[in-house]
């Protein structure tokens, strides 16, 4: 018995051991949104605040988890009256609610440096489940050595499954493209 507990001690221990933990380059990191206005425009929007971090035991990443943090009092779309008004309560209301969070809970290879990465979304106080299209831009090592991976992330939400925004879907689409990307070290 005492082999058996020590064996799946060490075998614990050497699985933790091996998670690398990555932490996000803020200088080489973006995320926006995009929405269609009165069914001609697209209006964007950038989350200024944005911190992630990968773990991940394998080289090719297939067994990444991702974890993202936004800062919705620091979204811009370049127009000071709508971006007040993204703060108020109808919309992300940022006095309740001032971060967007996401977590992945599974990662599938979808081809050559592209998975399907699934998890769960939560804004405005509403957690749902969403699927990104995840690409690996590429690895390398920076000027001190450290290694580096690059990441971007694509999807599609309903911002009414969140409780954002009452307005028509022909005066704000329904539908809010995201895309995120960045550069991430190796702790």
């Amino acid at each position: 018995m005492k082999k058996v507990t020590f064996l799946f001690a060490a075998l614990l221990i050497s699985a933790v051991s091996f998670a690398q933990k990555w932490t996000l380059d803020k200088s080489h990191a973006k995320m926006t949104f995009t929405v269609t206005h009165l069914l001609m425009s697209e209006v964007d929007g950038v989350f200024k605040g944005i911190d992630a971090t990968i773990t991940s035991s394998k080289e090719d990443f297939s067994d990444a988890v991702f974890e993202l943090t936004a800062d919705l009092k620091q979204v811009t779309t370049n127009q000071e009256m709508r971006d007040a008004h993204l703060q108020r309560d109808d919309m992300f209301d940022t006095a309740k609610f001032p971060t967007l969070t996401f977590k992945s809970k599974s990662i599938t290879p979808a081809g050559p440096k592209k998975f399907k990465l699934v998890g769960d979304l939560t804004m405005k106080g509403v957690t749902k489940p969403v699927t990104l299209d995840l690409t690996l831009i590429g690895t390398g090592k920076n000027r001190q050595g450290k290694n580096l991976v690059g990441f971007k992330a694509t999807g599609t939400i309903k911002r009414t499954d969140y409780g954002v925004g009452a307005m028509p879907s022909a005066v704000v689409s329904e539908e809010v493209e995201l895309r995120a990307s960045g550069e991430f070290a190796q702790n």
